[in-house]
């Protein structure tokens, strides 16, 4: 997930499932790649970045875990697709984040305005996602939801190095 569909996610999901807070782990735009530069962040259950204050608690906490625990026998999770896996007594939920995001940016903007804009014959743009995460939302909402002409989003296929020098 993007970091703004994180925030989305957080603040839209209900209905037995009231998330107080999620971890993400990003690259906040540095190229990077498996051995580079990844952090986490964490959003609170209001889906804003969580305060100093709580991030350096967490880190503190974090010097004093001694083991973890890891669950070898979980079935595979079909992520491509929304569903719903009954996992021991625990429930997993695959959903489509593009959908919870573009319903909070509904909220924000007016969309039927913004098709009217990209409708427009003397209109034209060109969204680059730089090979990051945001590329399927991209498509998804200019492209599809908006009307913008296909491939005006480009770079729009997430890559590990964001399509850096060794990227295939």
């Amino acid at each position: 997930l993007s970091t703004p569909a994180v925030s989305a996610v957080i603040r839209a999901r209900g209905g037995g499932f009231e998330p107080f807070g999620g971890f993400i782990c990003s690259a906040s735009h540095n190229p990077g790649g498996i051995t580079e530069d990844f952090g986490i962040k964490y959003n609170c259950e209001n889906g804003g970045p969580a305060p100093e204050k709580m991030t350096d608690k967490m880190v503190e906490f974090t010097a004093s875990i001694k083991e973890f625990v890891s669950c070898e026998k979980v079935p595979a999770v079909d992520l491509s697709k929304p569903g719903a896996y009954t996992i021991g007594d625990r429930i997993v939920e695959v959903f489509d984040t593009v959908e919870d995001h573009m319903a909070l940016l509904k909220t924000c903007f007016n969309f039927p305005q913004i098709r009217s804009l990209i409708a427009r014959p003397d209109f034209s743009f060109v969204y680059d996602s730089m090979c990051g995460v945001q590329g399927p939302y991209a498509r998804k909402i200019l492209e599809e939801e908006l009307g913008g002409k296909p491939g005006s989003c480009i770079n729009a296929n997430p890559r590990e190095d964001f399509g850096g020098p060794d990227s295939a």
